[in-house]
């Protein structure tokens, strides 16, 4: 009974991601309860998901096969129903079709993947550059496109959490781009490997002192998004959100012509060094 328990809720688990990896979950960020990837805001992250539901669909088919002839197994040939087993050997026929198909499933498999490998590696004429530095342990942006525009952004702490804004993840700056928008992130680190990474976008990349790496996103909505540090960096290591709100092009001028100018002031730079002095 208690097997016949477990593969019940085994089976449940199995169907439940199935169907529900199917279908995006609305969500900018993690949620309690969520099944399936998070909804896809890039096309690159479309890829992945598509990607995804393809290999769940391949892999419940093979374990559903070899679940079944495990089962025949069992009830045709224990000793009881067969009592004078075979002593054939080798069946030519079954030894090319467990060496062809294996092969053709993997041929099935490598299409797409180099495809879409090809696509997140390759980065096209970005409209935007942005670079992001990993510090222990916050973020660093800087925009060389724009006026070298540079914003440190920590972690909100819990007594600073305002109405909405969700525990952990987030930030008292975001990195800001225009929607519709290819941009370009040259990932690095300043002291240990950290990890550049927004679900969303598809996008996750080592950030690696003295090296810079880089990946690029265009986000078709606008919003806020929400990423993490996704490389064990240290004690803070769960307390590095990454923020990205993507505008429309006219927010993103304003937001640039504001940054200049309180750049030009030494305003909201230095005093967003300062807070992350005091929280780290």
């Amino acid at each position: 009974m208690r097997f016949l328990n477990g593969f019940g809720l085994f089976a449940l688990a199995l169907a439940a991601g199935i169907f529900g990896a199917a279908v995006p979950v609305v969500h900018a960020m993690p949620v309690d309860g969520g099944l399936g990837l998070q909804e896809a805001v890039t096309p690159v992250m479309r890829d992945i998901i598509a990607f995804h539901n393809l290999l769940l669909w391949i892999i419940t088919a093979i374990t559903l096969f070899v679940l079944a002839l495990l089962i025949i197994i069992v009830v045709r040939f224990n000793r009881r129903a067969n009592p004078t087993p075979s002593k054939t050997t080798h069946n030519t026929l079954l030894e090319v079709a467990w060496t062809v198909l294996p092969v053709m499933i993997l041929v099935v498999i490598a299409i797409p993947s180099f495809r879409l490998l090809y696509k997140e590696i390759v980065v096209p004429e970005a409209d935007l550059t942005v670079k992001a530095v990993g510090y222990q342990w916050y973020w660093g942006y800087e925009y060389p496109d724009n006026g070298d525009i540079s914003l440190i952004s920590n972690m909100v702490e819990d007594a600073d959490l305002e109405p909405g804004q969700p525990r952990l993840f987030a930030a008292d700056e975001a990195m800001v781009v225009p929607v519709d928008t290819t941009v370009r992130v040259i990932v690095t680190a300043a002291d240990v490997i950290h990890a550049f990474a927004v679900p969303q976008f598809g996008v996750k990349v080592d950030a690696i002192p003295g090296r810079l790496n880089e990946t690029w996103f265009r986000a078709e909505k606008t919003g806020m998004y929400y990423g993490q540090c996704s490389e064990l960096c240290g004690t803070r290591h769960a307390f590095m959100p990454i923020n990205v709100r993507v505008v429309t092009q006219e927010e993103f001028e304003q937001w640039t012509e504001q940054q200049q100018a309180d750049a030009g002031s030494g305003g909201n730079i230095k005093v967003a060094e300062v807070a992350g002095a005091e929280t780290r």
